[in-house]
């Protein structure tokens, strides 16, 4: 699933905010197709590495390319359009829209017809929202949320809204997708449901998954690769036998060197 071509190339990228610098020097290449943990310790700067990636921060150091095209300075919504799509450690659902609608939101950003039409109710208006809706609907099958689709978001079950959220993620049609923290207050037998629906969707759309998580056995359990973050800096990456037997990965979870 891979090629000799990067999708996502990040060089000696950091940020610093005053003279704290919260990343700092992180040097990464993906491929496409692949599927990545990020991992560390609490306050390592994962999140962060995702708002430098999503353009939510503007990184004071090195650069961050998606297919080749430099991303630095590109606000939000371009880097959106451009292929990367997130999810977030705090589910971030517009609690007083129906599910449906959260979804259409999404890819309100990829509709065909113009402000122009819709002010003005032109044919095209129409026929552009019919393919939003049936587009919806299709994202809401995949996770088995059609049934509560004129629902409150709000009102969904914790598990569901974490589910609606990565559909809407998806419903941008990203290359990327960054997954932060997506089995955060589920059961075990909801995050094995998880891990199967992101293997699922990874072949479903070719995507290239970044996840950042807590639950070990989420990560070692779908993760090809895996990089490990500490106060802000990588100190390891590799396979996921690779990473559970490396000594300054245990000594960063366990706050003491291993001899």
């Amino acid at each position: 699933m891979t090629t000799n071509n990067p999708l996502l190339k990040v060089d000696h990228a950091g940020i610093q905010f005053g003279g704290l610098k919260a990343v700092s020097d992180i040097n990464m290449e993906i491929n496409p197709g692949e599927l990545i943990g990020l991992i560390g310790p609490n306050g390592a700067g994962k999140t962060t590495f995702f708002n430098l990636l999503t353009g939510v921060y503007v990184p004071t150091e090195g650069s961050i390319s998606l297919n080749g095209g430099k991303l630095n300075g590109m606000p939000p919504f371009k880097i959106t359009r451009k292929g990367i799509s997130r999810t977030f450690q705090n589910i971030r659902l517009f609690g007083e829209l129906s599910v449906i609608d959260n979804v259409k939101v999404a890819y309100h950003s990829l509709a065909k017809h113009s402000m122009f039409s819709s002010v003005f109710r032109l044919p095209n208006h129409f026929s552009g929202e019919k393919e939003m809706e049936e587009k919806a609907i299709e994202f809401l099958k995949i996770f088995n949320l059609e049934g509560y689709k004129d629902d409150l978001a709000k009102n969904l079950p914790y598990g569901q809204q974490r589910r609606l959220e990565i559909a809407r993620a998806l419903a941008a049609y990203p290359k990327l997708l960054l997954l932060d923290e997506p089995a955060a207050g589920m059961n075990p037998h909801e995050t094995k449901d998880l891990m199967e629906l992101i293997s699922f969707i990874r072949e479903r759309f070719n995507l290239t998954v970044i996840l950042i998580e807590h639950d070990m056995s989420l990560v070692m359990g779908v993760c090809e690769r895996i990089y490990v973050l500490d106060h802000g800096q990588l100190i390891a990456q590799g396979t996921p036998k690779e990473i559970r037997n490396n000594p300054k990965v245990i000594e960063a979870y366990l706050g003491e060197e291993v001899v």
